[in-house]
């Protein structure tokens, strides 16, 4: 009791001293807190608006030129005509992301008038046009060079392709596929190069190329097989079961369109990302290593788009003999087989 009385005793006057200086430090820390908080507020309000200006990503640097250059231009074109579509479909959103909103105010925001992909595609256009043009000025019969036959190798095997899963008359859709190639695989080599991006790492490319496929093949069907033709193909070969086999049929077609795009969107978009996020780790070496990696990606992915496209123009293609190139495949094989008598 005794020590309790005297710790009481100056323990008061203590903490009465203490009180002032006690509540001069939590005035102190809060003041330096509000500073804190003000400099990380700020700090993080320059972060939105950089990634703002951005759009959450790089833009390369020919992307952004071109918008400069012809940006206002199709801002306008597109207040006039993006509004009405978006209200008309209502599946892209509820509005046009630049409806009521200045030029200026749209680039704030992170939007493109000319999307990254737009330009790159463009690029790969321009430079497949001079590439064939320079390639088909040096054709040579006697002397071919190394490029010409390395070209005439990738066109041997289209044309093959063509021959063994379209039939005969294959050979007339070969501009196509061969379209389908070039583009596809310059698509996907571009992003190899400094501050370029692959047009097919976007899916709004990959579906392009997926419809163009889809809509080609079909026309090719309708205009061999007619209309009603082309739609007893969807019937199956068993009349009592139409009713099944025909709403599967045109499902399975219908999910072509996403299995190509997909399938190529997905794999070079997550090339990229990897590729993007191993170089971020290490600066040096290892990325190198990968590129091998990514050139199989890319040269596969071209291969698989081009041959199921050949497929599907297989199936829909009309035989003269009136029986199915697998058919024809099959009775040869079946000919040869038979024993001699």
């Amino acid at each position: 009791m005794f020590l309790l009385n005297i710790l009481q005793q100056h323990g008061e006057p203590a903490a009465a001293q203490s009180t002032p200086a006690v509540q001069q430090g939590t005035e102190a820390a809060a003041q330096h807190g509000a500073e804190v908080t003000g400099q990380v507020a700020q700090a993080a309000g320059h972060a939105a608006e950089a990634a703002g200006h951005s759009g959450g990503h790089h833009v390369p640097w020919l992307a952004e030129q071109v918008n400069h250059l012809f940006g206002p231009a199709v801002f306008e074109m597109q207040k006039s005509i993006m509004p009405p579509i978006y209200k008309a479909l209502k599946i892209f959103g509820p509005h046009w992301p630049g409806e009521g909103k200045t030029y200026e105010q749209y680039i704030a925001s992170g939007e493109l008038p000319i999307p990254t992909q737009i330009v790159m595609f463009a690029v790969v256009v321009i430079v497949a046009v001079i590439v064939l043009r320079i390639l088909r000025g040096k054709l040579s019969t006697e002397s071919p060079t190394s490029r010409q036959q390395t070209f005439e190798v990738a066109v041997e095997a289209i044309r093959n392709f063509l021959a063994d899963l379209v039939g005969p008359g294959g050979i007339k859709h070969f501009p196509v596929v061969m379209t389908f190639a070039i583009l596809i695989l310059l698509s996907n080599l571009l992003g190899m190069l400094p501050d370029m991006v692959s047009p097919t790492a976007s899916f709004n490319v990959t579906l392009a190329l997926a419809l163009t496929s889809f809509l080609y093949y079909n026309f090719v069907g309708i205009r061999e097989n007619g209309f009603f033709g082309h739609i007893k193909h969807f019937a199956g070969p068993i009349w009592w079961l139409i009713p099944l086999m025909f709403p599967i049929e045109i499902i399975s077609n219908l999910a072509r369109i996403l299995s190509l795009s997909i399938r190529l969107f997905g794999n070079i978009y997550g090339e990229e990302q990897v590729s993007g996020a191993v170089s971020g780790m290490v600066q040096w070496g290892l990325p190198i290593l990968l590129m091998p990696l990514g050139l199989l990606t890319f040269f596969l992915q071209t291969f698989i788009f081009v041959l199921l496209s050949m497929v599907y123009l297989g199936e829909v293609s009309h035989h003269d003999d009136g029986h199915g190139h697998g058919e024809e495949v099959f009775g040869s094989v079946q000919s040869h087989e038979q024993p001699a008598h």
